[in-house]
């Protein structure tokens, strides 16, 4: 049985939120967004629900969504139990032909599934994919110290354009296949959203993190960044740790064309919508334009 929204006690309010979306709801009709969703809400079951609700009403609106995943907690779990362990390089663990099996059945097999069934549960109708489908991913060795870590160098993005049309969401496992055969990859969640972005072309790329943003040497959320402005934050050691992955993914999908990244905290409730609907939106955008007559619109 499907879900059914509670009744809100203000329908004023409601009708007032709906009007007042309009522009964007127009805005992004037929756009591609990709979605990387990770971090805490993906073991949380009352957030993966209302993530994939989300989901599904920007489906509902004309939104074509690409959702991408990781699922690096329930890895390591099941790493544990096999009794596997782990050697790391530079901090950056090595993925051995026995961990890229286990990678695989985490993200293909549990994670996806639960993913695809949550957004099935919201009334929305998915199909999970990887990167090995129809050769939509293809990748070389990152960094040969780290085995089967991969780059992608070949996208095939067409399956994801017939499943627009089907009306069908797209929600993709960062495993891809190599150059040579019987190759498996394990790829970075937010690369693999990064490429997949590229090769469509998205209008944007939404990056959701466990953290409000990037921010500035105050410590403030900045809410627009140029590349430029990213570039010269890193080299003076503003942007650090985890956040560099995530900006240099956001500056080689600028580079393939789409046309803005967002970094924003998945822990807000309807960050996406957020984001995509209302005029504040959310997070860090990062884009090459210059701002418009809206400071967010891009």
């Amino acid at each position: 049985m499907k879900k059914q929204l509670a009744m809100t006690r203000d329908p004023a309010a409601t009708a007032k939120t709906l009007s007042e979306a309009l522009p964007y709801l127009q805005r992004y009709a037929g756009a591609i967004v990709v979605v990387k969703f990770g971090g805490n809400a993906m073991g949380d079951e009352a957030a993966m629900a209302e993530f994939a609700r989300d989901i599904v009403l920007m489906r509902q609106v004309g939104v074509n969504p690409v959702v991408v995943h990781g699922g690096g907690p329930m890895i390591n779990d099941l790493l544990a139990r096999l009794g596997i362990k782990s050697e790391f390089v530079r901090g950056k663990r090595v993925t051995d032909k026995a961990t890229v099996e286990v990678v695989e059945m985490v993200l293909t097999g549990l994670v996806n599934k639960r993913i695809v069934q949550a957004i099935m549960d919201e009334g929305g109708r998915a199909v999970g994919l990887s990167g090995k489908d129809d050769d939509m991913m293809v990748c070389e060795a990152d960094d040969p110290e780290l085995g089967f870590v991969g780059k992608p160098v070949e996208m095939n993005v067409q399956v994801l354009r017939d499943l627009f049309s089907a009306g069908i969401i797209p929600v993709v496992a960062p495993v891809a296949t190599g150059m040579n055969e019987n190759e498996t990859f394990n790829v970075n969640g937010d690369t693999a959203a990064g490429a997949i972005a590229g090769a469509l072309k998205a209008d944007r790329l939404l990056l959701l993190t466990d953290v409000a943003g990037v921010k500035n040497a105050a410590g403030e959320v900045m809410t627009q960044l140029t590349p430029e402005e990213v570039r010269q934050m890193t080299d003076d050691g503003v942007i650090a740790g985890g956040m560099i992955p995530k900006t240099e993914t956001a500056l080689a999908a600028l580079d393939q064309g789409v046309r803005a990244v967002v970094i924003l905290d998945g822990r807000v409730p309807n960050a996406c919508l957020l984001e995509l609907f209302t005029d504040q939106g959310a997070g860090s955008m990062i884009r090459t334009t210059e701002p418009r007559v809206k400071p967010r619109e891009a």
